[in-house]
């Protein structure tokens, strides 16, 4: 089987900081895998050394069979990342911010419309969509770059963070399309999240790292067993050593 993602004994060095330190992780098609930890274990790192945005310093990453460092320009054709701290323009109407982003990866107008047709649906956003991003709130917004990372359907979605600033009904909302487009669209999806009834309930498998390195691995059910756990909050907390 071709893996959407191999990680392969990643290293990535900020000055004396080792945030990623041999990390190894692998994703297989129209899987939802998420990477969890604490803050600083080198989550986002990962995110983006995946989505190229960053280099490794050493270790190889190969998404949907091609090397992030010398094949980044034919990745970033089939994937979409949504950044923990994304933003959106605020002079734009929502509606008109879908659309500037799908011309990015899109000619044909038809196939743009339908495109928009299909975030706005997502976004859940409805009448709101006329109206500019600076008028929304932080969950709109959230909402609002979801949909356009997923509109496109893109081969690999990587998220950080998706639901961040949401309520529990909008968030509910938001995973509910996330499982739909991995179904139904064939998408695979990269995420991270604090939210650990998010990612006990979203994900197919689980990374959990720490320091920069990889401390468990398995679906949800296999890492609660092993830990002798009745959630993922209490795995995460025996694993880092607050248990």
């Amino acid at each position: 089987m071709n893996l959407a993602i191999e990680a392969e004994s990643v290293v990535k060095i900020f000055g004396s900081i080792h945030a990623l330190d041999g990390l190894s992780f692998y994703v297989k098609p129209r899987e939802i895998f998420g990477l969890i930890g604490p803050n600083g274990a080198g989550k986002t790192t990962a995110l983006r050394i995946v989505s190229t945005l960053l280099k490794p310093t050493s270790g190889s990453v190969k998404v949907l069979g091609r090397d992030v460092v010398n094949q980044a320009s034919e990745i970033r054709g089939l994937i979409s990342y949504l950044p923990e701290e994304a933003g959106a323009y605020k002079n734009l109407s929502g509606y008109e911010y879908l659309e500037f982003m799908a011309k990015f990866t899109i000619e044909d107008k038809q196939l743009i419309r339908e495109t928009v047709e299909a975030a706005a649906k997502i976004s859940g956003l409805e009448e709101r969509l006329k109206d500019k991003v600076k008028t929304y709130s932080k969950g709109m917004k959230r909402r609002l770059l979801v949909a356009r990372a997923l509109m496109t359907k893109p081969k690999l979605a990587v998220l950080d963070e998706p639901t961040s600033g949401l309520d529990v009904l909008h968030s509910v909302h938001v995973r509910g399309i996330i499982k739909q487009y991995v179904e139904k669209e064939g998408v695979t999806v990269l995420l991270s999240s604090h939210n650990m009834l998010e990612v006990e309930h979203l994900c197919d498998k689980v990374a959990l790292i720490n320091k920069g390195k990889m401390v468990a691995e398995g679906s949800p059910a296999e890492l609660k067993k092993e830990a002798n756990a009745s959630n993922l909050e209490e795995v995460f907390a025996k694993v880092v050593g607050f248990g």
